[in-house]
This record gives structure tokens, sequence and C-alpha cells, in this order.
């Protein structure tokens, strides 16, 4: 196969089952959005290759899961409406998530205020992970209509969620500083 098709050099690709839009179409941008926030997971973990903590390994495998699903989480939107996904985003991975989030964050004192988002590279890169999230959560809502699964919409809702919980989780595993919003500026 390939990498090169020719087929998109005008500005058009495929939807799963074949649907031609426009490159940017709402749905393109939605699942293209998911992809970026999963390489930009990837690029944080990246960070993570050196540095040795005691739940490293289950932390890396639940972030690798989490990767593969917000991969079929993209697949979902690339479904057009009424045809069959071929994998089915269930209400047990956002449990899933939410089982994370309790587990690392336990580990945490209690926020009192904003943060910033900075510390350790991989919590920085979390933390931009956690933005494009919610953009592709906001482009869902925009398609909320046209999805074959609403819980595409709670999915990145929660993931946003656990890539805040396991940026400080990673701070407080590895040194990183949290800085506090400055309040008088």
């Amino acid at each position: 196969m390939r990498i090169y098709t020719r087929s998109g050099d005008k500005g058009q690709t495929s939807l799963i089952y074949g649907d031609r839009v426009a490159k940017n179409d709402l749905r393109v941008e939605a699942y293209g959005t998911c992809d970026e926030a999963n390489s930009s997971i990837g690029s944080a973990l990246s960070h993570l290759t050196r540095e040795d903590w005691s739940e490293k390994e289950s932390f890396l495998k639940a972030m690798h899961k989490i990767q593969t699903i917000l991969f079929h989480v993209g697949a979902e939107l690339a479904t057009p409406k009424g045809k069959e996904v071929l994998w089915e985003l269930k209400k047990e991975h956002i449990e899933e998530l939410e089982s994370y989030i309790d587990q690392w964050d336990e580990h945490l004192a209690p926020l009192k205020n904003f943060i910033l988002p900075s510390g350790h590279e991989a919590s920085a890169g979390l933390h931009m992970a956690r933005t494009i999230v919610r953009r592709a959560e906001r482009l869902a809502v925009a398609l909320e209509e046209e999805l074959n699964n609403p819980l595409v919409v709670s999915y990145l809702n929660r993931l946003s969620d656990l890539l805040f919980v396991a940026a400080r989780y990673i701070n407080h595993q590895l040194g990183g500083k949290e800085i506090p919003l400055m309040p008088d500026v």
C-alpha cells in the first residue's frame, strides 16, 4: 500500500465507507483534532522514557490504552450517520477513565486555586493534549446530531478531565512544580 494516493489533491477526502467530503468539513476537523490530541499525548509520554517511579508501567499501559480508544473515537467521528461503526465506544470506556482519574487523584493534594500548565515536560505536554481534546469535544458537540454514538462527547469530556489529573499526577510523581495562577496581575 502506498502512502500517497493523490485522491486528496483537490481538497477532498473520504470518510469511512467512502463518502467524499471537503477536507475542512466539520467531521474531518473533529476526527483530525482527535488525531492531533493523540499525537500530543504520545509526545508527552515520550518525555517519560528516562524517568522511573513505581507506578510508571501501569500509568503508561493505561495511557496507551487511552490512545488506542481515542483513535477509535476518531474512527467513530469519521463514520457517516447511519452507517455501522466498526468499533463501538461504550459506557465502560468512560467508567474506566473515571477509575484512572480516581486512582491518580488519590496521590494529589486538593487544588486551592487554578494552576498554570507547567512542570515536568510530560506534564506540560499532557496539559497541551487536554486543550486539544477540549477542542475535539467542542467540534463533536457541533456534530452531535450527526453522531452515531452520543457517548463520543462524554468520552472526550472525561478524557480532558483525565489529562488534567494525569498532568498533575506526573508532576507529583516526578517532582514537577505546579505554578499557581497569579491572582493580582
